[in-house]
């Protein structure tokens, strides 16, 4: 019996494959797992050959859309990561850097972990170390956006938290006119979403840590996250109904996430 696969339309290469083995500055490595392949960006963990470590590479979309060419969102996707990466790498919480691969990928070191799942009984100093880094990536005006989702927070095998998915991070320097009025605006409001779901984060996994002020605060939706859903929310539920009748592969979780061959490493 064939396997289903998922539409070529829908994955970020296309009919492509992906590269079996990549070179960048610190060596070459070998395609070791893909951990995610949706239409936005492939992500894999590539082995050094002698011995020089692993690490992610992920790869913007460059496969066309029914003829629209869009392999200038891969493009800018790999731009705008990578410099999210070059301001944030000297973290503890955010794994190095490792260079640039073509005009569509970018490659960062490799951190054995886990997600951080509902549920979960982290190390008492995961959050103080996860908010430390949160207020320094606000302090230097820059806003991480996507903490809504459990899975967006890498728990290392160390215990400590990693932030490694930047792609709709906010960061607008200075220079290109990030501290005028409307865009130093819309960061505050990242920012205070930020502190939010950082809140929710620790009340669904370490409630028994948090303050009455905190949990209250964690229950309290800001205006901008209250609009976002309400706007947006519909559109995902019709989103995923779709692809659900259009892509007959069911993965565990997130629509591209594959099975790792260690929990959900990164």
């Amino acid at each position: 019996m064939e396997t289903k696969k998922t539409p070529p339309w829908l994955l970020a290469l296309g009919r492509d494959e992906p590269p079996p083995e990549i070179e960048i500055e610190r060596g070459v490595f070998r395609l070791d797992h893909i951990f995610k392949h949706d239409f936005f960006a492939f992500t894999a963990r590539y082995v050094g050959v002698d011995q020089s470590g692993s690490v992610i590479l992920k790869i913007g979309r460059t496969a066309s859309f029914f003829g629209l060419p869009l392999s200038w969102i891969g493009r800018l996707h790999a731009w705008h990561e990578s410099r999210v990466f070059r301001q944030l790498e000297d973290l503890e919480t955010v794994p190095a850097f490792t260079g640039r691969y073509g005009k569509y990928g970018m490659t960062h070191e490799f951190v054995e972990g886990h997600e951080l799942a509902k549920g979960e009984r982290v190390p008492d100093a995961f959050f103080p170390r996860l908010e430390a880094a949160v207020t320094e990536i606000h302090r230097r005006k820059m806003a991480y956006v996507d903490l809504e989702k459990c899975e967006n927070v890498l728990v290392g095998d160390d215990g400590h938290p990693y932030l490694f998915d930047f792609q709709i991070s906010w960061y607008w320097p200075e220079s290109h006119g990030g501290d005028l009025l409307p865009l130093r605006w819309l960061r505050a409001r990242f920012q205070q979403g930020d502190r939010y779901h950082l809140l929710k984060l620790k009340r669904r996994t370490r409630p028994d840590l948090m303050s009455e002020e905190e949990l209250a605060a964690s229950r309290r939706r800001p205006l901008p996250v209250r609009i976002h859903s309400t706007l947006v929310r519909p559109l995902t539920k019709l989103r995923r109904r779709i692809l659900n009748r259009i892509d007959p592969v069911k993965n565990r979780g997130e629509r591209g996430r594959q099975r790792s061959p260690k929990p959900d490493s990164r």
